[in-house]
């Protein structure tokens, strides 16, 4: 255990809930309608970056008349409200009794708990999933200007916990979030496919790992 260590921020999605499969399914309707080729590899790419710079991405196989900001605002909008319309399906099952039962471990130890993630429907998402209540603070794509690998999401949830960034371990499943962690000067905990860089100070193998580095 590192006693520096007082706040936890978590990455949402990939690490807390698992919407990868919502966010394909809006992307790949939005995408068909357009005619532009979409797939789970490309889906990939857009994991931890925020919607204007994910519809970039999808762009790069776009051959049609070139699209002004206000047309590429639209179809950020028009996917984001198919994802909000397959997010109505949540429900408190979606979130593991695992995730559930260390959150609250981590409540009893004394640990601040708050969220980092780029997304806007970051609060919608957890109180489909009845986990709003668990967290001190909420740092999301409403109040930053900058996405991961940028560690403002993450400074910012540092700033809403009223802790220093050094006092706090980012828990992420993206690369772009380790860095971000890294580029703030936090400790960071990798899950998932973060692992594989290993460029994490630590590497969970199961979300309740963090109850075993944290003793």
């Amino acid at each position: 255990m590192n006693p520096e260590i007082k706040g936890i921020i978590f990455d949402l999605d990939g690490v807390i809930v698992f919407t990868d499969e919502l966010h394909y399914e809006a992307w790949k309707i939005t995408a068909d309608e357009m005619g532009v080729y979409f797939d789970k590899e490309i889906n990939n790419l857009l994991r931890g970056v925020s919607r204007m710079e994910s519809l970039e991405i999808i762009l790069r196989n776009y051959h049609g008349e070139p699209l002004s900001k206000g047309e590429k605002v639209a179809l950020a909008e028009k996917k984001n409200d198919i994802y909000k319309k397959l997010l109505e399906k949540m429900q408190p099952s979606d979130v593991t009794d695992s995730v559930r039962d260390t959150l609250n471990e981590l409540k009893r130890r004394g640990y601040h708990l708050a969220v980092g993630s780029s997304s806007k429907n970051a609060k919608y998402i957890l109180e489909r999933v009845n986990l709003l209540g668990k967290f001190d603070a909420i740092s999301d794509g409403t109040n930053i200007t900058n996405s991961k690998p940028d560690p403002e999401v993450f400074v910012k949830g540092a700033e809403f916990l009223g802790l220093q960034p050094q006092e706090c371990l980012v828990v992420e499943d993206a690369d772009a979030g380790i860095e971000a962690a890294l580029a703030g000067g936090m400790h960071s905990a990798a899950i998932g496919n973060a692992t594989a860089s290993r460029k994490a100070e630590y590497n969970l193998a199961t979300f309740e790992d963090l109850l075993v580095i944290l003793e």
